[in-house]
């Protein structure tokens, strides 16, 4: 199975640079869709309701402190984003050919109408740090009855 740095390595091969933040989000919608078409997780890495949107941690720490990221950034140096199956590669393409031209704000705004990070984020005041779990079942459940 890829992890999310293989994923956000294959998301950043497309884009040459992308800023962190629609990163994170594209990432987050990857997960997502993959659970809804494949039925099976895209990565095992934790997805938090943070203020500004879903947050994978394990990727949020490999690009703290950065605004954009390359495909030969330092972060990503151990990324291989040829473990990725054809078919995974195909629920990335298809998230990235709808959610890929949209930016980091939008994506950021979309996540914040949708039930998964308000659930994740009930009974928390806006702007206020969150590290709920946006769980499997939560996304599956949302984005399968889209």
């Amino acid at each position: 199975m890829a992890n999310v740095l293989d994923v956000a390595k294959y998301i950043v091969d497309k884009y040459g640079e992308i800023g962190t933040w629609k990163l994170q989000k594209l990432v987050y919608y990857c997960q997502a869709w993959s659970l809804v078409w494949d039925e099976r997780p895209l990565f095992e890495s934790r997805i938090e309701a943070w203020a500004n949107g879903p947050v994978s941690t394990d990727l949020f720490d490999r690009h703290k402190g950065m605004y954009s990221i390359t495909s030969d950034s330092p972060e990503l140096m151990d990324a291989n984003s040829d473990v990725l199956t054809n078919s995974e590669k195909e629920t990335v393409d298809s998230v990235l050919d709808y959610y890929g031209d949209r930016p980091g704000h939008w994506l950021r705004e979309l996540t914040h109408l949708e039930e998964p990070w308000n659930q994740a984020r009930e009974g928390v005041p806006v702007m206020e740090s969150c590290n709920n779990e946006i769980t499997y079942s939560m996304m599956r459940l949302y984005y399968g009855a889209l």
